[in-house]
């Protein structure tokens, strides 16, 4: 048992007088110089005083003069001195001089594994730590020899959920040894990993780091539904997507409610679809269907707690799939009803608060999104930001648990009057919406994020939108769904459960895009310089196997042709399924050119002036990649269809007057792309209609589209409030 702190060197303590501490000691070390408690007092004092090396030369004169089991005994009594002072600091809050104590203290006790457990969090906290400081303090051997009985295991589940932010061996590493002493924490301790994993994994592209832990936590929690979840959309973003496709079907395998199998069942079909298996997926797409019918046919009152909140994702690939919107609207409809439901059911109800009602009023519009940065609906959303009247509207911003880049800061940032980034909790993101006294709530992610979902279906503003960045939710909640004449056929009201508001002319419109200096040019892929080029720059999943076909039996028809494939997608897969159907077709591979995905944006867009005709993809079109091939005034062949995905390259087209290209067939795609390929004459007439239409299109007026919408807000609120 040491000596308690002698008075009055405790009240000095108290008021921060460590001066006054330190002399206390001085003065009763030269009566009682045998003392030696007052030699660990007096260092300790010189340490708050930040007189490091005094502190330390005390305690060795003090230790030098003892046995060694003396020695023993008097570094146990100064260890819980400091162990005592460091959490009375930090209790005070400063973290500062608790860092500087529990660093003495590791020296002196190395292997006291509950400072090592705070010291880690506080050099954090003050932005000293680095991984390799758990190699260098031997945290790794020691957690792993340690009693589980004698662990903090709250503690040591803090300092998992710290280093995971800090990807690395030696995180991974101290992950795995401490697994074992967390087992009793399984429901707790999966969630906390998890949380940060996935920040992890799609903030800071660690999917590898993200999916090794999830392994890990696997070989603990066999079959867990939760981690098998999560590690199949690591590998997914991750695009290893042969791992992928075994965890979705274990995923399955192990799933033993209805909710449960149809969300691994989306997982599988991402998962073949990636891998570009389009033979498997008929099938597996086929037992979605069954699925999607028997889980709206049963209606379940609650659905499984690890799958609801993303349940209204489940829909999202039916576009990639087919072109049949009565049908598959039908599902995104219900499903979404059912998640409503569900959630709503889960979450505490916001306090209704009705908004004043006046019509001629400013308006606070406010945008949700987890994309207001480099990404498609960050590129195409800004210039509306850029265009908007602020005498008549005030604008937020809602970036859920958003990475944010320099789109953001000059787009986004800049161009409005509130703004948040907030972490990604539906119920707080949507009473500050609530608070912040949003007239209209514009969601700009759809079924892509089941955050955004569910903050609109807590429904925290008066009038809900969704525009641009996917086709309609289905939410019960969402008002309204922002068109144009084009891009949804007459009669696509029958089906959404959203009103259709149709703009006049078009549903996005932007000023222009950034181009740099090309990169690429046909002498580096060995190209003739009077040779045909059609491009396709598309991610993966839009690679349909019977739109390739078509692809290639155009370029059959065009002897002296090549086709160049960029876009996000597993390399060595796509080239393969692209060569089988080539060869299939009778096209030999070397007129197939594989790029790599160019070093930014701006380069993407310049290398575009490599092609002469771009081919868009079916049954889901390009939709951004189409805006840039027609800023670059490129030909474009596109086949439309009835949904939303399959008409967006047909409203473009429209919209800037160069209907040569539109296909309404698969006959007519193959017989545009032939003909575009023969006719160079048609070709530089095309180039010259972009280039005018520059000056006069409704697709290049992003201002006159501001209005547009503007105007439409206004109506909405006039509505609203008659």
């Amino acid at each position: 048992m040491i000596t308690a702190w002698k008075e009055p060197a405790y009240e000095y303590l108290l008021k921060q007088d460590y001066l006054a501490v330190a002399h206390y000691y001085e003065e009763a070390l030269e009566t009682e110089p045998k003392n030696y408690n007052y030699y660990w007092y007096l260092g300790l004092a010189y340490l708050l005083l930040e007189q490091e090396d005094e502190g330390q030369a005390t305690w060795l004169v003090a230790m030098s003069a003892g046995s060694q089991e003396e020695i023993e005994i008097w570094t146990t009594h100064l260890v819980e001195i400091l162990s005592t002072e460091a959490q009375r600091q930090e209790s005070l809050g400063d973290d500062r001089k608790s860092l500087l104590i529990r660093r003495h203290l590791q020296e002196i006790a190395p292997t006291l594994l509950t400072n090592l457990l705070a010291l880690i969090p506080l050099t954090i906290n003050l932005g000293y730590f680095h991984p390799e400081l758990l190699k260098k303090w031997e945290v790794i051997e020691i957690v792993k020899d340690a009693n589980s009985a004698l662990i903090d295991s709250q503690s040591l589940l803090k300092v998992i959920e710290l280093i995971l932010n800090f990807p690395s061996y030696e995180s991974l590493a101290l992950t795995e040894v401490s697994l074992p002493h967390l087992i009793q924490l399984t429901e707790c301790c999966l969630y906390n990993i998890f949380t940060v994993l996935i920040k992890v994994a799609y903030q800071q592209n660690k999917t590898s780091f993200a999916a090794d832990i999830a392994e890990l936590c696997l070989n603990f929690y066999p079959n867990n539904l939760y981690i098998l979840k999560h590690l199949c959309g690591f590998y997914l973003y991750g695009v290893e997507h042969q791992k992928a496709i075994k965890i979705a079907q274990d995923f399955f395998q192990n799933s033993n409610c209805l909710s449960q199998k149809l969300f691994a069942n989306f997982r599988l079909i991402q998962a073949l679809i990636g891998a570009s298996a389009w033979k498997e997926v008929k099938e597996i797409a086929q037992r979605h269907k069954d699925l999607l019918i028997q889980v709206i046919q049963e209606k379940p009152k609650q659905l499984d707690s690890g799958i609801g909140s993303s349940f209204i994702c489940i829909t999202g690939l039916l576009s990639y799939l087919e072109d049949n919107p009565q049908e598959s609207r039908y599902f995104y409809n219900q499903i979404a009803q059912l998640f409503q439901q569900d959630f709503c059911a889960k979450t505490p109800a916001l306090v209704s608060k009705a908004n004043f009602k006046q019509i001629n009023k400013t308006l606070k519009i406010g945008y949700i999104a987890h994309t207001l940065k480099k990404h498609s609906v960050g590129w195409l959303s800004r210039w509306l930001l850029q265009h908007h009247n602020r005498d008549t509207f005030q604008i937020a911003l809602y970036m859920i648990n958003q990475a944010e880049d320099e789109l953001t800061q000059k787009w986004f940032r800049q161009n409005a009057d509130i703004i948040h980034n907030l972490q990604p909790d539906a119920y707080t993101i949507a009473k500050q919406i609530q608070t912040d006294e949003i007239d209209i709530l514009v969601d700009l992610d759809s079924i892509t994020l089941d955050i955004t979902c569910q903050v609109m279906a807590l429904r925290p503003a008066p009038i809900q939108v969704t525009w641009l960045g996917m086709d309609a939710s289905g939410l019960p909640t969402i008002d309204y769904f922002i068109a144009d004449p084009y891009v949804l056929p007459e009669n696509a009201q029958n089906y959404y459960v959203e009103k259709i508001w149709r703009l006049p002319c078009t549903y996005v419109a932007l000023d222009g895009f950034e181009v740099s200096v090309p990169t690429l040019r046909r002498e580096d892929l060995g190209i003739p310089v009077d040779a045909v080029v059609y491009l396709s720059a598309q991610s993966g999943f839009k690679r349909h196997p019977d739109t390739i076909r078509l692809q290639m039996q155009i370029l059959k028809e065009v002897s002296s042709s090549y086709f160049l494939i960029k876009g996000v997608a597993d390399e060595q897969v796509i080239q393969q399924l692209f060569i089988q159907i080539a060869e299939e077709e009778g096209v030999k591979s070397d007129r197939l050119k594989f790029l790599s995905r160019d070093i930014n944006e701006c380069t993407h867009r310049a290398n575009l002036q490599i092609a002469d005709i771009v081919l868009d993809t079916y049954p889901y079109n390009g939709a951004t990649t189409t805006l840039e091939t027609l800023w670059m005034e490129i030909p474009l062949v596109t086949r439309v269809g009835e949904q939303f995905a399959a008409r967006n390259s047909y409203t473009f087209l429209h919209n800037v007057g160069a209907e040569e290209g539109i296909a309404w067939t698969d006959e007519e795609y193959v017989k545009w792309g032939i003909k575009l390929g023969k006719e160079k004459a048609l070709r530089k007439k095309i180039n010259s209609k972009l280039k005018a239409a520059k000056q006069t299109s409704p697709l290049w007026n992003a201002r006159q589209f501001t209005r547009d919408m503007e105007q439409a807000y206004q109506k909405m609120w006039i509505n609203y409030c008659s």
